[in-house]
């Protein structure tokens, strides 16, 4: 493969590889920072021309992965910096495998292996943002109710606003055959209009913290998300 061509997709795996951090990590770092830590990528250039031997490449090369993310990303502490270094890691070890792909078909339509790469990059980096936006959708809570303590897997529904309509209390849906609400709760879906049996919370807690926040528990047996059993209101998060 001509040197060229060599640094062109070397510099733009690395460029993408800095982009998709930024991105899954929501930096927002200015573009000249991104490319000013991809050219710092192209210096991995140098085993080109210099032999090193394994210890001295291992070392070469956390020197410049350690001086990218520094570069482009800053230094605020150290868990900042090993989050950025380790997703930088994770997108160059999938990317790495495209890399080596290239390096191998020299002799085949780049143009057309240069395609597919970008189009892997892109459901790539698409997959990763959606993954964790909706990783950081589960919570794990618990409820204090009757003097006793149940723990749920949660999804976060932006779409659940439900509200008691007189003390205007926000509802959590759960699946649990043991509770009994007692208290009726009118609601509407887009196909029709029904009654929600619920019962009062004492104590909400999200990850361990406790939020000092009144509320409504739903018994509801139509939750369908897999691993869930709770179904939390997103106006329980206003304010955290």
């Amino acid at each position: 493969m001509y040197l060229d061509i060599y640094f062109i997709i070397n510099y733009l795996f690395d460029f993408i590889s800095l982009l998709s951090v930024n991105n899954i990590l929501k930096r927002k770092i200015k573009i000249y920072r991104l490319l000013i830590g991809s050219l710092i990528g192209s210096l991995s250039l140098l085993t080109l021309f210099i032999r090193f031997n394994k210890i001295e490449l291992l070392l070469l090369k956390l020197i410049l992965s350690i001086l990218i993310i520094i570069i482009t990303f800053n230094y605020k502490d150290i868990k900042y910096f090993f989050n950025n270094l380790y997703y930088f890691y994770i997108i160059e070890i999938i990317l790495g495998g495209f890399i080596y792909l290239i390096k191998n078909n020299s002799n085949s339509n780049l143009i057309l292996i240069l395609l597919f790469t970008f189009i892997f990059i892109y459901l790539f980096i698409k997959k990763i943002i959606d993954l964790k936006n909706n990783y950081n959708k589960y919570l794990n809570i618990k409820l204090d109710i009757n003097n006793k303590t149940y723990t749920f897997n949660a999804f976060l529904d932006t779409g659940n606003k439900l509200i008691d309509p007189i003390f205007k209390y926000p509802i959590i849906l759960i699946n649990n055959n043991e509770l009994e609400g007692n208290i009726l709760v009118p609601y509407k879906t887009i196909n029709n209009e029904s009654i929600l049996k619920c019962l009062k919370g004492d104590n909400l807690y999200i990850n361990n913290k406790k939020i000092n926040k009144k509320f409504l528990v739903g018994i509801s047996n139509n939750i369908n998300i897999d691993g869930v059993d709770c179904i939390f209101n997103e106006r329980l998060m206003e304010g955290i």
